[in-house]
């Protein structure tokens, strides 16, 4: 059973009737079933909201280290050592503009 997926649980969705309406009518267009298009719909947005609170989590820390350390880069910086970095793999950080 090495391909065997998870088993899945059933979840009742009240829709209302425009949106059931729309559903159906996106899923036929693109040769879907709603059932997919609402599952995929729900996993996208899972996803975005998982993304965005790390997002904030990684800003809200890096503000703390910001209040802790003194030190703040400058745009420019920060942008040169990047390109450095995706070009070379390696690369120097660059140096606090204040800290």
């Amino acid at each position: 059973m090495a391909n065997a997926k998870p088993a899945a649980t059933t979840t009742t969705l009240k829709l209302p009737n425009k949106l059931k309406v729309r559903v159906s009518k996106l899923a036929k267009k693109h040769g879907r079933t709603p059932h997919g298009l609402m599952l995929e719909a729900i996993e996208r947005e899972i996803d975005r909201q998982e993304r965005m609170e790390s997002f904030v989590s990684e800003a809200l820390a890096a503000d703390l280290a910001i209040e802790q350390t003194g030190e703040i880069y400058r745009a420019a910086d920060v942008h040169a050592w990047l390109t450095r970095l995706s070009r070379d793999g390696k690369a120097a950080r660059p140096k606090p503009w204040r800290g």
